[in-house]
């Protein structure tokens, strides 16, 4: 990303305020970005409504679609200002799929939609779009929750400074480098977090002469060092790393909450299918942990299975 031109703020039709659409706004005035406000509507009913010819039917459709056009006009001439700002409502069944293929076709830079908990169980089953959206959106997808952006907050970059995989170290630098444009673009604070493992338990029972504490020290040096070293060449002081031992999914909302974050940077392997499903990404793991911004972003070279070209 690097900079913002164009985003695409999903309007949720169930919500009152609208926290994607005033994120976007915020974004524009210090960004110059254009906004479109997207909407993806689908009733069942208007298509099994046998009794009426196609020609009523679409005309109902189209009288939805008009109805919502100007709900979300409202909302954009109550705080727009002199923001460039659009409006598309779109019919389909799989929001998800809509708000991808409109970002294929029309170029969009940032995805900003709004989100909130999701019941464990019913997000195994029905995957919420959110979780769509994390594996399978091929541009950078802010997740807002109810937190306020004041200058001078804190911005907190995820990375795995340790990994020796070409893929993952060119996914730190995407990270940090979209961290560090936005904590510019905001004023804030870069800070940057990497969770390590704790010595496996086995290693320690199976070998009597396996000192931990030594190789529990050794690994937090080792990391402390990767980190540091990553974070310099983002001019981010040591004081502003954290390093901390667990999984990432308990150590980034123990760290966010530490420091009252605004907005959690992290990329996400975009994994699809079956895996998905049983094992997820650590963004998913993460989002409802925390009472911040997510901004999940995908490797380079990353291709959404949506894009057919």
């Amino acid at each position: 990303m690097n900079t913002i031109k164009k985003i695409l703020a999903v309007i949720d039709p169930s919500k009152e305020k609208q926290i994607a659409l005033n994120r976007s706004f915020e974004l524009a005035r210090k960004s110059g970005a254009q906004i479109t406000a997207f909407l993806s509507i689908y009733d069942f009913s208007y298509e099994m409504t046998t009794m009426l010819s196609r020609e009523e039917r679409d005309a109902m459709r189209d009288a939805v679609i008009n109805d919502r056009k100007e709900w979300i006009n409202s909302l954009i001439e109550q705080q727009a200002g002199d923001l460039n700002v659009d409006c598309q409502v779109v019919w389909h069944n799989r929001p998800f799929e809509s708000i991808i293929e409109t970002v294929l076709e029309q170029e969009y830079d940032i995805v900003v939609k709004g989100t909130h908990q999701h019941d464990t169980l019913k997000s195994v089953i029905f995957t919420p779009t959110d979780w769509h959206l994390i594996r399978k959106c091929p541009v950078s997808l802010l997740l807002v929750k109810e937190h306020d952006w004041p200058a001078g907050g804190q911005i907190l970059a995820a990375v795995n400074a340790s990994s020796e995989e070409e893929t993952h170290q060119a996914l730190n630098h995407t990270i940090l480098k979209e961290a560090a444009y936005l904590a510019d673009l905001i004023d804030g604070n870069l800070n940057v977090v990497n969770a390590y493992p704790g010595t496996p338990v086995n290693i320690a029972i199976e070998i009597p002469e396996f000192d931990a504490g030594q190789y529990s020290e050794s690994v937090k040096a080792h990391h402390i060092a990767a980190t540091h070293k990553l974070a310099e060449q983002y001019h981010v002081d040591g004081s502003h790393c954290y390093i901390n031992e667990g999984l990432p999914e308990d150590v980034l909302p123990q760290v966010a909450n530490q420091l009252d974050a605004e907005l959690v940077v992290m990329g996400t392997v975009g994994r699809t299918g079956i895996s998905a499903a049983l094992i997820g990404n650590t963004a998913e793991h993460v989002i409802d942990s925390l009472n911040c911004d997510v901004l999940a972003l995908k490797p380079q070279g990353y291709k959404s299975p949506l894009d057919k070209s």
